[in-house]
């Protein structure tokens, strides 16, 4: 009877230690909790190293598909200890998705910001970017298609309940950012080259779903806003291959891309629902 009635004790806390409990956990989370996913290399691994570099104060939880191997992920880790955590999340498994989602749940209780940075262009042997019709198969559609666009919409179902603002996670902005990455060449007004057609359509569809997600964070009044991001070219591993072709000065650090673009996670507003900018800050045409 003493065991059990202890056990009772414990499960219904007195209203003051509840409410001290909360006022720590608030603490705790001190600056907001902002999640990238695809955050083991590239502009990804960059978003995170800027949210935590140059802000004193936020977590960050970053994701991708096999964190032993993310080494400089792992670097960070030692030097962010307290302030980054990795989890594992493939986007071609929506187990993963969930997991990652429940995850975040039980430690954080809510996300401010969340970011897909993940995106594909060429996989030797697997997936090149189609310089002609006769060079479209199937299977780089739906590969291009699985990873740019469809993994991306599954991450913000799962995530969506978590996206909130205030709460224990002391968000300083009235709304929850989800930003998506995408790229210029999705924009079906300006396309003038055509070719690419993998890549194209699969972030032409992730434009359309943001865009349909958007609308319905608007409908419902979630104070949550979706939009998307053009980083320009941008010096990493997705495009060393086809650098040769950019015009000289068009090719960007990933630390200024990720820079420029963080200020327009910054400086959003309710009106940008669903938006599609450039790194510049200039709007695209869908």
């Amino acid at each position: 009877m003493k065991l059990l009635m202890q056990r009772n004790f414990m499960a219904t806390p007195p209203r003051s230690f509840r409410r001290s409990s909360f006022c720590n956990s608030a603490l705790k989370w001190e600056g907001g909790v902002s999640m990238v996913q695809g955050a083991s290399r590239g502009i990804g691994l960059e978003f995170v190293t800027q949210l935590l570099e140059k802000k004193d104060k936020g977590h960050v939880i970053a994701t991708c598909r096999n964190p032993n191997g993310a080494t400089a992920l792992l670097d960070l880790k030692r030097k962010f200890d307290e302030r980054l955590s990795i989890l594992q999340l493939d986007l071609t498994n929506e187990n993963t998705i969930e997991a990652s989602a429940n995850s975040i749940r039980e430690r954080y209780g809510s996300l401010n910001l969340l970011i897909n940075a993940s995106g594909i262009l060429s996989v030797p042997d697997v997936l090149q970017p189609e310089t002609t019709l006769s060079k479209v198969q199937k299977s780089s559609l739906l590969f291009a298609y699985e990873v740019n666009a469809v993994g991306p919409i599954l991450v913000i179902k799962h995530m969506w309940p978590l996206l909130k603002v205030g709460g224990v996670s002391g968000a300083e902005k009235d709304i929850a950012v989800v930003a998506n990455v995408s790229a210029r060449v999705g924009s079906i007004g300006d396309n003038r080259l055509g070719g690419w057609h993998s890549y194209r359509s699969s972030k032409a569809a992730l434009n359309q779903l943001t865009k349909t997600v958007s609308m319905e964070f608007a409908q419902k009044k979630n104070p949550v806003i979706c939009i998307l991001l053009h980083p320009g070219t941008v010096d990493t591993d997705l495009s060393r291959t086809f650098q040769r072709n950019v015009p000289e000065g068009k090719l960007l650090t990933k630390e200024f891309s990720v820079q420029k673009l963080l200020g327009i996670i910054d400086n959003v507003k309710r009106n940008d629902n669903g938006k599609f900018f450039a790194w510049d800050g200039q709007e695209i045409p869908w």
